[in-house]
């Protein structure tokens, strides 16, 4: 593979210099589990960017003066342990990724696979047609190449609405849990709904025999009372912290402090799964981070918590599953737990066989820093570049890479409906700075960009030409390409298209947006400002 860091052999696994890492079937490209415990992490990933990113997110979360901690022997660490890393090359990752692969994109039904004109009469395609096949099955081909996994049909969806939706949902599922519970979240904290904690749920369902694994980021779930963890661990609770923030530990086992693991999934009896942006965390009740209440880690890992006369409501999406996608999911909370030096679990009812629950078209994506390149980030631009009607895009921090930007632009220019909700006022300051610094070029192409102020935008979805969608814990940033480990699912169907552009639609009633010519009206001041932010963006 390109840059030599991973070698793909599946009799043994990732051949990581004099290093093997053993695969188990979860953590096979099938999986697409994280490949920590040995990798290397030399090579291209030594440098200043990752040096200084870490140090900064130290000294954003410095600024919480509710749990004040001294982390200058992190920030030193971080310093010199992390890595720069490069953004790929598009075309050529695609090029590899393609190279030795079918050009076919398999769907698999229960009674054997369809080709993509098939599924694009199934989806009742308006855009279907001979030359429409021909760039839709490429884009798939391109798609199913670098995510490793195939599309799964036969899946039911149901879109959740900021943290009261999520949150009823999941603790709906957990309620009616027989086998298993498995959670995987960047911050992970006590929520209530309802009435009742999570920690009371959880504890419910041990005394029930529900067997209940966690995995949680050390770095999101830092502020996270330690009396949590210590409740649910004293009632049979598998708790694994990911990526503990200890500069000895991350010498020992090889990992960079600055590689986070940002997913958000829920599964349950290996049925049931919800995926997207938001976290476990009392900033959706208390609406606002930072208040006393809940965990402030994300927002420390972008920048300071909004001041109080900013809006205390926040947005985001997720999306509940049902069907054979789930497997894919499971694949990636066991591959996780496996690299990270889990605990033996036993995986009975994990994978009960599939059954039909729905018309929606699914991919699982699972993306890590340990890979050679973000799985999601090529599929994303592949979508782009195909699209052919529309494209709206909702995310939470906008520093787009050079070809996520210039991939934005040609679609516009080549008359795309390209239309970008974006955050006014944010958790993450400065990122809505260096936004501001693209937009000129952006709103020259034809791309219509709109601003979100009575709402903390915490979103991350796309869908394209009303029948591609993505949603998941992917920003449109560098971080999301380069340090995090993400997860994305992607969607071909109407239903999910027509759910997500109606949450686009009313977002735009009450946004604001940037016309042409009153951007170029902006102070010159305030466009200086805007050009020396974006020398940050590669730390964002």
């Amino acid at each position: 593979m390109h840059g030599g860091m991973l070698e793909r052999d599946r009799s043994v696994g990732w051949r990581t210099g004099s290093a093997r890492v053993p695969l188990t079937e979860e953590t096979t490209d099938e999986g697409q589990g994280s490949l920590r415990t040995h990798a290397n992490q030399d090579g291209h990933r030594a440098g200043t960017f990752r040096r200084s990113e870490a140090l900064l997110a130290a000294m954003r979360h410095h600024r919480d003066k509710r749990k004040p901690r001294n982390y200058a022997l992190l920030a030193v660490f971080m310093m010199t342990a992390g890595g720069c890393s490069t953004v790929p090359d598009v075309d050529e990752e695609i090029a590899q990724a393609t190279s030795t692969t079918s050009p076919r994109a398999l769907i698999l039904t229960a009674d054997g696979t369809l080709n993509v004109a098939q599924a694009n009469r199934t989806l009742d395609n308006p855009a279907a047609g001979s030359a429409a096949d021909a760039l839709f099955e490429r884009h798939l081909a391109i798609e199913q190449a670098i995510a490793g996994t195939p599309l799964t049909s036969g899946n039911a969806t149901a879109l959740l609405r900021d943290g009261d939706g999520t949150f009823a949902a999941v603790f709906a599922a957990i309620a009616e849990a027989r086998q298993h519970i498995n959670l995987e979240y960047y911050t992970l904290e006590d929520v209530e709904f309802s009435g009742r904690r999570l920690s009371e749920l959880l504890v419910e369902k041990r005394r029930a025999g529900v067997a209940v694994n966690i995995i949680y980021d050390s770095y999101g779930s830092i502020d996270t009372p330690n009396a949590f963890f210590e409740t649910l661990k004293s009632s049979g609770v598998n708790l694994l912290s990911f990526h503990p923030v200890n500069p000895l530990e991350a010498v020992a086992e090889g990992y960079s402090p600055n590689d986070r693991n940002h997913r958000k999934i829920m599964i349950v009896d290996g049925r049931v799964a919800i995926v997207g942006g938001v976290n476990l965390a009392t900033y959706y009740q208390s609406k606002t981070p930072g208040d006393g209440s809940g965990s402030n880690a994300e927002a420390a890992q972008n920048e300071q918590a909004p001041e109080k006369d900013d809006p205390e409501d926040w947005r985001d999406l997720s999306v509940r599953i049902e069907g054979p996608a789930v497997a894919q999911l499971q694949g990636l909370f066991l591959g996780h737990w496996q690299s990270e030096g889990g605990s033996a679990l036993d995986q009975t009812g994990f994978y009960p066989k599939p059954k039909t629950a729905g018309d929606q078209i699914i991919r699982i994506i699972g993306s890590s820093p340990q890979q050679d390149y973000s799985r999601y980030y090529l599929t994303l631009i592949s979508a782009i570049r195909s699209a052919e009607q529309r494209i709206w895009l909702t995310t939470a921090y906008f520093v787009p890479t050079f070809e996520e930007k210039h991939a934005l632009i040609a679609a516009a220019e080549r008359g795309v409906d390209v239309r970008l909700m974006l955050p006014a006022v944010s958790d993450a300051s400065q990122a809505v700075a260096v936004a501001h610094s693209h937009y000129g070029d952006l709103l020259e192409a034809g791309v219509k960009i709109f601003e979100i102020d009575h709402v903390i935008l915490h979103s991350k979805s796309v869908t394209i030409d009303g029948v591609w969608s993505a949603i998941g814990s992917s920003n449109f940033d560098h971080r999301s390409v380069l340090f995090n480990d993400e997860v994305e699912a992607v969607v071909l169907g109407r239903k999910t298209a027509g759910d997500l552009e109606t949450v686009f639609k009313e977002d735009q009633a009450s946004a604001k947006e940037i016309k042409p010519e009153e951007w170029e009206q902006r102070p010159v001041a305030e466009r200086v400002t805007d050009f020396f932010q974006r020398t940050l963006q590669y730390l964002l």
